[in-house]
């Protein structure tokens, strides 16, 4: 029974390693060779015209990834068949930059009709971002497929809320097959964006693990009633660069949200967060690894899923 038991853990051991080795960097090169460049062009532009949009794209492969793996659901519109991602607590009235995605699969479409999926727009888009906001490169693995579906509810399980605390957030990464540097790394992209008073507004009035003057700067604009969608940057030093500073904010106790201050609290990740700090080159390498094992994120390859035409909606 033992053995038995073993064999079945190695069978799901191997499907899911046989799903991310389908995924090749040079998956296009000979069908769609100008799909890279076209996705670029895009981004540069959308971050150009608005650095938060950079923030909000590396946000949507994140929370697409997190949901049923990287299948592009969290762009579905919601059908009379299914209530989609974007309605779910983490996203609804948050979640942005699905025209841009939009406009890109229209650009890409024009090059290569029907070759490019949506889901794999989202993971060269979040790191074109961190590019163009001068942050690390990265080779992106593609070949994922887009779902046909998506659940709100598997949205609101699997998605980290703000509240969530170290053990929390250690055990959800880790049922992404995510480790505690992964975890702490990603959370990195936090020194690029903003978030809304209602997800902060606890921390600021009722936390003490928060210094003083920072939170006091934040009030003015975060009334304990009302104004909930006041944003606030996640990183007030360098707020449209990808940097390490995110990581000296946590050791000054100026973490925006709890679930970032929780990750140098005296805890298990307090460590990993020093090394950081001292260091851009070790969060560097440490974040870009962390977003390619996080784009392999059980992916639909081979003949899953589909490549949607149009990215908010399931082909017909």
């Amino acid at each position: 029974m033992a053995s038995a038991s073993r064999l079945g853990l190695v069978v799901l051991v191997a499907m899911a390693s046989a799903a991310s080795a389908q995924l090749s960097s040079t998956f296009y090169d000979t069908s769609c060779p100008n799909a890279l460049a076209t996705i670029k062009a895009g981004v540069t532009t959308a971050v150009q015209n608005e650095a938060r949009m950079g923030a909000s794209l590396v946000r949507l492969h994140f929370h697409d990834c997190f949901v049923d793996g990287c299948d592009g659901s969290v762009l579905l519109a919601d059908t009379g068949s299914f209530i989609g991602e974007q309605g779910a607590a983490p996203n609804n009235n948050s979640i942005r930059g699905m025209n841009v995605i939009d406009n890109i699969k229209t650009q890409v479409e024009a090059v290569c009709k029907q070759t490019v999926s949506c889901a794999d727009i989202l993971a060269v888009a979040a790191r074109d971002s961190v590019v163009a906001l001068g942050g690390p490169t990265w080779t992106v693995l593609l070949g994922r497929r887009d779902s046909t579906t998506a659940s709100k509810t598997n949205a609101e399980n699997d998605l980290p809320p703000p509240t969530f605390d170290l053990q929390n957030l250690t055990t959800l990464f880790g049922n992404k097959q995510l480790s505690m540097t992964d975890m702490v790394a990603l959370s990195g992209a936090h020194t690029i964006g903003q978030s809304q008073c209602r997800f902060f507004r606890d921390r600021i009035y009722n936390e003490t693990n928060i210094n003083t003057t920072f939170a006091t700067s934040l009030r003015a604009n975060c009334p304990q009633s009302g104004g909930d969608s006041s944003l606030a940057l996640l990183d007030t030093q360098t707020p449209n660069g990808f940097d390490n500073a995110y990581y000296t904010n946590l050791m000054s106790q100026k973490g925006l949200l709890h679930s970032d201050q929780v990750l140098f609290n005296g805890g298990g990740a307090d460590n990993t967060v020093r090394s950081f700090a001292s260091s851009a080159a070790t969060f560097n390498s440490a974040f870009t690894t962390a977003m390619v094992n996080m784009g392999n994120i059980a992916p639909k390859t081979g003949t899953q899923g589909q490549i949607r035409l149009v990215c908010s909606k399931v082909n017909s």
